[in-house]
C-alpha cells in the first residue's frame, strides 16, 4: 500500500505536531535542521519541509515507535508517507 501525496502530507502534519509537543525532541529536530520556532509555521504546509520532518523521524526507531503508538499507526507507516513526499522517491540506479 503507498500513500497519497495528500494523505502523506496529513500524516507528516501529525509527526509534525507530535514533535512540537515532545518537549525533549523538539530541541534537537530545531538544532538539527537549523529550523526557527517561525520557520515551524510558516513551512508546515510545505511538502519538502514535511518530508524532512519525517526524514528526521525516521533517524531513530525509538521515535518511529514511540510516534506511531501515540498515533496508532503502523511502524511503517512512515516511510509510506515518505516515499509519496518530494525528494523521498525510491531511487533506481540499474
Amino acid at each position: 500500500m503507498s500513500d497519497t501525496r495528500e494523505s502523506a502530507e496529513s500524516f507528516a502534519l501529525q509527526a509534525l505536531a507530535w514533535l512540537v509537543g515532545n518537549d525533549d525532541l523538539l530541541p534537537v529536530f530545531l538544532g538539527s535542521t537549523g529550523t526557527s520556532e517561525t520557520d515551524l509555521r510558516e513551512r508546515a504546509a510545505d511538502p519538502a519541509f514535511l518530508g524532512g520532518v519525517l526524514d528526521f523521524l525516521m533517524m531513530d526507531d525509538a521515535w518511529v515507535v514511540a510516534f506511531c503508538d501515540a498515533v496508532k499507526a503502523s511502524y511503517d507507516r512512515p516511510m509510506m508517507a515518505r516515499a509519496a513526499l518530494p525528494g523521498g522517491e525510491q531511487v533506481n540506479w540499474t
